[in-house]
């Protein structure tokens, strides 16, 4: 199956300016689709790959904005800046915020380009790590919830004696859920077994003494 074509996304109230850049870009071999809104852009945002070129200075929704609309997404496209007048303070929170670039409009056309180039980059970077733990965490879905207790406890290096204790079972109990968890993920070892679950993300932000 062909990798989808990234799209670039312009969007600027500006309307001759919309229709020069999105030449500009087209002509550069990008597929490109305008908007004269963020309002507009976000209706109709969905799930394909690519990056934003927006103005900052819009009225409603400005770029800032944008941004953060993005950020709270199923889908977080990296962001360009282009504006007619930018100032340190806006530059920063959006660099902070994970803008790809900020440019003025008078910008040369290969600053443009190259930062459209990086978004673009930057996205499919995402979306193949995106899938790699989709992968991983694949491998884990035929795991029964007490299975997943008992990995939780043994990635966190604790012996059979110590979580047949927490979890109030047997040692016997422990291993046989240890066995039908490797069996399942077909892992032989216990570095083995943690570092997949540590590359799935699988237990992040989980605090050790859950049962």
């Amino acid at each position: 199956m062909s990798e989808p074509v990234p799209i670039v996304h312009v969007v600027d109230d500006d309307a001759s300016f919309l229709v020069a850049l999105a030449r500009l870009l087209k002509a550069a071999g990008y597929s490109v689709q305008t908007y004269a809104s963020a309002v507009d852009f976000l209706a109709q945002l969905g799930e394909g790959a690519g990056c934003v070129v927006t103005d900052l200075r819009m009225p409603g929704m400005d770029g800032l904005d944008l941004q953060q609309a993005l950020m709270r997404a199923a889908n977080v496209l990296p962001v360009v800046f282009l504006t007619g007048e930018g100032d340190i303070p806006t530059t920063v929170r959006a660099m902070r915020q994970g803008a790809e670039d900020f440019l003025t409009k008078r910008a040369p056309k290969e600053d443009l380009l190259a930062a459209v180039d990086r978004a673009i980059a930057r996205d499919a970077r995402r979306r193949a790590e995106d899938a790699r733990l989709r992968a991983l965490r694949a491998r884990f879905v035929n795991l029964t919830n007490r299975e997943l207790v008992v990995l939780r406890h043994v990635v966190q290096g604790r012996l059979n004696k110590q979580i047949a204790i927490v979890l109030g079972v047997s040692e016997r109990t422990v291993k046989l859920h240890r066995t039908a968890i490797t069996s399942k993920l077909g892992v032989r070892s216990v570095a083995e077994l943690t570092r997949l679950a540590q590359a799935a993300g699988l237990f992040d932000g989980t605090p050790d003494e859950l049962p």
